[in-house]
């Protein structure tokens, strides 16, 4: 397994790029985000769904876009201003022009009390109001007098925005990898998962001798997977395999991902095994820890087996939706920390099957070049692998299984599963999917 050595440096530029832009759950800025995007790989299709269209239970918001914000105080000074930090404005605020007194506006004024110095993310989707976010040290320091609160922002009928690309492979069968693209400049909650994910699209269009299908989206949170799901669940539930919500993969504290409701899914097996050997010390949480897209995925009726893949889970990290969730959270190295785990994860899924020995008893690996013909001490570690293999190759095993059985990662084992399968000793019976 090759992985480009600069890869951690390109997913972190692109999050980069994308950082300073305004996005919502609608409006401009997924769509500017979603056109580096397609400029970087033509294969993504941007989609768009009007204001008002019916999706399960819910319904597509109003488009929300913002032009200016700011608080001044009596004198003229800005205390915040929106384009120095797009989180000083409350996410789908209305229009405000309004001077008021210091006790009026700290009714409009959101801190996060416990991070004096961080500002937070707050949003109001679906109730019309308007509101500001200053770190509390700010809010502490403002002095009695009058001050001018002030946004320039529309909210009217218009449609939410997704991409989306398909990759085409063997079979109809997918693996769905998910992000979402709906933060503001959030580094590690949001940012990351989509630069992420689209130098995982570029992988997979590169793959040769692809096996299945698979399918990205960039979609924003909760009301995205809501609409992608209304419009194609029933197509997934019959061909997804395996599945991926990829976010807050981007620094480089811990691995961890958060189960399908009853963690009995193909997908389950693949992030157990795959982390078991990337970083031992992972972290897995229960559904009962859900928080991103996972839950919409999961539910009774949807049922597509899809965990949510992190470094540093979402809500489980102090700058998590603050002003500290920036670049300096993130790095090169936890990003390509991320790209591997996620590469080692397709490989495993694209080369697991059963296989059956086609022989009995013990074979002869000499005549077939599978054995050293000098024995020497030290040289057998390749073929205890090799033997390994072997037995367990019953039919009954496929190659998580084998892998758990023996130590050895899948990835590691390809090359000898590929060599035997070659010389005729073994056959494949079958993908072993559903296996718990």
């Amino acid at each position: 397994m090759t992985i480009d050595k600069n890869i951690g440096k390109k997913i972190y530029k692109l999050a980069q790029e994308i950082f300073p832009i305004t996005r919502s759950i609608t409006g401009d800025g997924v769509r500017k985000t979603l056109q580096i995007f397609k400029e970087i790989c033509l294969m993504i299709n941007i989609k768009e769904v009007p204001t008002g269209t019916k999706v399960f239970d819910w319904e597509i918001p109003k488009e929300w876009n913002i032009k200016e914000a700011y608080i001044e105080d009596e004198d003229g000074n800005r205390i915040i201003d929106f384009k120095e930090n797009n989180l000083h404005v409350m996410g789908y605020s209305t229009s405000v022009d309004r001077y008021v007194d210091k006790e009026e506006l700290l009714k409009y004024v959101y801190v996060e009390e416990s991070m004096p110095d961080a500002v937070p993310y707050v949003t109001s989707y679906y109730k019309e109001r308007y509101g500001f976010c200053m770190s509390k040290n700010m809010r502490d320091s403002l002095k009695d007098g009058r001050y001018h609160m002030y946004i320039d922002s529309t909210l009217k009928d218009g449609y939410l925005t997704y991409g989306e690309a398909i990759v085409k492979g063997k079979t109809d069968k997918e693996v769905f990898i998910s992000t979402y693209i709906c933060h503001p400049s959030l580094a590690n909650d949001n940012c990351s998962g989509p630069a992420l994910t689209l130098f995982l699209l570029k992988y997979v269009m590169n793959m040769t001798d692809r096996k299945y299908t698979y399918r990205f989206v960039f979609i924003p949170e909760t009301i995205g997977s809501i609409t992608y799901l209304s419009k194609n669940y029933k197509y997934l539930k019959e061909n997804v395999i395996a599945g991926f919500n990829l976010t807050c993969v981007g620094d480089d504290r811990t691995y961890s991902f958060v189960e399908t409701r009853y963690a009995n899914t193909f997908t389950d097996r693949v992030l157990k095994n795959v982390l078991g050997y990337h970083y031992p010390n992972y972290k897995r949480y229960s559904y009962l820890q859900r928080g991103s897209d996972e839950r919409q995925y999961c539910l009774d009726g949807i049922d597509i087996p899809i965990c949510s893949v992190c470094r540093s889970k979402f809500g489980e990290y102090p700058e998590y939706h603050t002003s500290l969730d920036n670049m300096e959270l993130v790095s090169e190295e936890g990003f390509a920390g991320s790209y591997e785990l996620m590469i080692k994860c397709i490989i495993t899924i694209e080369k697991n099957e059963s296989y059956k020995m086609n022989c009995l008893c013990e074979p002869q690996l000499g005549k077939r070049g599978l054995y050293p013909t000098v024995s020497k001490k030290g040289q057998y570690d390749d073929v205890y692998k090799l033997t390994n293999i072997i037995a367990y190759a019953d039919g009954s095993n496929d190659l998580i299984d084998i892998s758990e059985i023996i130590g050895v990662p899948v990835w590691e084992m390809i090359e000898n599963v590929e060599k035997l399968v070659e010389s005729g000793l073994v056959k494949i019976c079958g993908g072993n999917l559903i296996k718990m």
